[in-house]
């Protein structure tokens, strides 16, 4: 038998690419090269190692046996090399000259202001970069480089290996204009109660999240891609939603709105992570403002 030939890390790269992006074609974009040149890469890469890694003659291709064992391998050593070179830039590099951040529009803004006016004081020479964004976006802008530090909500399966830390669970509660039909309902409303009245749901401006939703009822819908638009429609009477419970006390109180009490979930728990790419961790004034985020939204 003839022994394996030594892999490139490339090779490595470009198979991770294709398992993950699910064809040859996907992977090249990805990769921003020639198809050509990815098939050439897989070619190679199996002719070193004796091994077929991918089932020939299918429409999409499709894992070996052996193709998953050394796609498990190859994420290992991507990963390590990933995290050797991580360190190495750490250890050479000063202050960063930019932390560029992206927050969920869940996060509470007062805590979010008290933690950048801290930051400001702390790295009076360090530029900031600031998105306020929902959902998938959160995660896309980490994925793409466009951020190095995310604060996402719930992503569902992990993209791509991100790095996640739990910091905190929002609480949403229902919440809808006074004299609302469902107001006149006894607690606690069954969920056909809702079928037929309108619901202001949050969208994601990304397709990470694409034909996922969070804690939707009704059947009839109105789509927003902005938390202050949908809490400007409910004090409007346009249709009932969830909210996070801080950012609606004071309507509570006024009588601006009035809180439902869905027998399904009368309370919802949404989850606030810090992410970041594990090839590129924060700096110090970047690891600086994570903490004192986490820090500022005790669990």
């Amino acid at each position: 038998m003839m022994a394996a030939g030594r892999p490139t890390l490339d090779q490595l790269r470009v198979l991770i690419a294709v398992a993950d992006s699910g064809s040859f074609s996907a992977a090249a974009k990805r990769l921003r090269r020639a198809q050509s040149v990815v098939s050439y890469a897989i070619a190679n890469l199996e002719a070193q190692l004796g091994l077929a890694l991918f089932a020939r003659g299918q429409r999409r291709p499709a894992l070996t046996e052996a193709g998953r064992a050394v796609l498990a391998d190859a994420r290992r050593i991507a990963r390590l090399l990933d995290e050797l070179c991580a360190r190495a830039s750490g250890l050479t590099a000063g202050l960063e000259a930019e932390v560029a951040l992206v927050v969920d529009v869940m996060f509470p803004t007062s805590d979010l202001v008290a933690a950048l006016e801290a930051f400001a004081r702390a790295f009076p020479t360090v530029a900031l970069r600031l998105r306020v964004e929902t959902l998938g976006a959160v995660a896309q802008l980490v994925l793409d480089g466009s951020c190095g530090l995310g604060i996402s909500g719930p992503m569902g399966v992990n993209p791509e290996g991100l790095e996640r830390r739990l910091i905190r669970r929002i609480e949403l509660i229902s919440v809808v204009a006074p004299g609302h039909p469902l107001t006149r309902l006894p607690p606690p409303l069954p969920e056909a109660a809702f079928h037929e009245h309108t619901q202001l749901v949050l969208s994601d401006r990304s397709q990470r999240t694409e034909g996922q939703d969070f804690g939707v009822l009704s059947l009839r819908t109105w789509r927003l891609g902005d938390l202050g638009s949908k809490h400007a429609l409910l004090r409007a009477g346009l249709g009932w939603g969830n909210m996070p419970a801080h950012m609606v006390e004071d309507d509570l109180v006024a009588g601006r709105l009035v809180r439902l009490y869905p027998a399904v979930a009368p309370v919802l728990r949404f989850p606030l992570l810090l992410i970041h790419r594990p090839a590129a961790p924060p700096g110090p004034a970047g690891q600086w403002l994570a903490d004192r985020l986490a820090a500022a939204l005790p669990s």
